[in-house]
């Protein structure tokens, strides 16, 4: 089997071939740090997640780098508004997005770039581009420098625009401009903007425009043409649309593959601090979800498809998820954790099908459904192949609960150890409770652990208790 991902550029399903084989570069467009990840945002991390752990179980060395844009029209807003240094405002965003995708299991990357990092190879890519006649310095005094999108013929392909049809580009102002639609590359220094955002180039101090820090890391990290560029949809036109343009006008093939992801909106529109309606980590476990279970929210659906989120929907797919984590720890209190089994070839192919988790997941749905009939009848061998092979499904999606990762580790293990130690004193005075059959202490005790977010399960093995809703 062949793993086939839709590539936008083509809007076709295609079969994955590597630019060199049996490795893999990966370029993810990550955030802009103005302000701290929401919900919407996350989805991107999980889906590309997923997709590179599904690269290495097909035996891919990956290469997998994802950016930060930590300098930008929208941060130095905030560095005004908050009378802040510019990259004060970006770190503390970018620390709380690495605690984010720590917190959901993502992968680090191979590398994770800050725009800021790479001024040097901006610079070669926008000289590069005006020798070659693709850029033009605008000779207002603004300082601008701008892509010439008339010079460039195949721009809009990659959208699928005709750039007759195409509105201006809001980044700069006109003026300075040969052509409305061309964009800007590098910006001139701003009397309003904080004076601290700007660096010394061969058109006068200023700093970078957004679409060409991603051609100049895409160049610096996985070389003048790779794999795979991934975002999310939204990007699609102007910034990858630019990126291509600008990349492959300096004589850089760029990349392969386009892979884009389909947004989480709410209330069918886009969510958005600017909207009022952008929600975080802390909101979801408000609700009682946890980490693992809006991992699962994500990686369930599709990766091109949209998502609009309601609080029934997710509480739907947490609880559904508790249903597979009971089953792994019922047949490893059985038969032992074991290691990752094989993973059914109904689910191979489902994956190498543009990453199709629907279909993943129904197959995972099927060796639970066996797993749990031998759980009833006592088919230990039975038991032990279906967790093997069920947490290696969860593996792939980041979500087998009897991983590391979400067992804890360093500070974690030390709470968890404290939490067991508590728990196991109530369930002792349960037991002797119920041993003199003081039945309404028994349910008492059982009644404060469930208000303490403690569920008890009795089992023929003894009680087993979890953290989260009953089904």
């Amino acid at each position: 089997m062949t793993l086939r991902l839709y590539d936008t550029a083509t809007r076709s399903v295609r079969d994955f071939v590597p630019r060199e084989a049996g490795k893999v570069g990966v370029y993810l467009c990550g955030l802009t740090l103005q302000g701290p990840p929401h919900i919407g945002h996350l989805r991107s991390g999980v889906n590309y997640d997923v997709l590179r752990r599904w690269l290495l179980a097909r035996g891919f060395e990956v290469r997998f780098i994802r950016n930060l844009t930590d300098i930008d029209d929208k941060i130095l807003v905030k560095a005004c508004e908050q009378d802040r240094p510019f990259w004060s405002i970006a770190y503390a965003n970018e620390r709380a997005l690495t605690a984010a995708y720590r917190s959901l299991n993502v992968l680090p990357p191979t590398y994770e770039p800050r725009a800021t990092g790479h001024i040097p190879e901006m610079h070669e890519l926008i000289a590069k581009l005006i020798d070659t006649g693709h850029a033009y310095p605008a000779t207002d005094g603004s300082g601008d420098v701008y892509f010439d999108v008339a010079s460039w013929p195949a721009y809009g392909a990659l959208s699928g625009q005709s750039p007759d049809a195409m509105q201006a580009a809001d980044d700069a102002p006109e003026r300075g401009k040969r052509d409305p639609r061309d964009f800007a590359l590098w910006k001139g220094a701003k009397p309003d903007e904080p004076a601290d955002a700007y660096w010394p180039s061969p058109w006068g101090r200023g700093r970078p425009g957004w679409h060409i820090e991603c051609s100049a890391m895409c160049w610096r990290y996985l070389g003048e043409e790779f794999d795979i560029h991934g975002g999310g949809l939204d990007l699609t036109f102007p910034h990858h649309e630019n990126e291509i343009a600008q990349s492959q006008a300096a004589g850089l093939p760029f990349a392969r593959y386009w892979v884009h992801h389909g947004l989480l909106g709410i209330g069918g529109a886009k969510m958005g601090k600017s909207l009022g309606n952008a929600l975080d980590l802390a909101y979801v476990a408000s609700l009682g979800v946890r980490p693992i279970e809006l991992r699962y929210y994500y990686a369930a659906a599709h990766y091109r498809s949209h998502i609009d989120y309601t609080e029934d929907s997710l509480r739907e797919w947490a609880s559904g998820f508790r249903r597979i984590e009971g089953f792994v720890q019922r047949a490893a209190e059985r038969v032992g954790p074991g290691g990752l089994g094989e993973l059914p070839v109904g689910f191979v192919a489902a994956m190498d099908d543009d990453l199709n988790t629907s279909a993943a997941l129904a197959v995972l749905q099927e060796v639970l459904r066996e797993g749990n009939t031998a759980l009833a009848t006592g088919d230990d061998v039975t038991v032990r192949t279906a967790l093997g092979s069920a947490r290696a499904m969860l593996d792939i999606l980041g979500i087998d609960p009897l991983d590391e990762a979400w067992t804890g580790g360093g500070r974690v293990d030390d709470l968890r150890g404290v939490v067991d130690s508590l728990v196991a004193l109530a369930l002792e005075q349960r037991a002797q409770a119920r041993s003199r059959k003081d039945w309404a202490a028994a349910d008492a005790v059982r009644d404060q652990l469930k208000l303490a977010g403690v569920v008890v399960e009795d089992t023929p093995q003894g009680p087993r208790w979890t953290i989260g809703e009953q089904d």
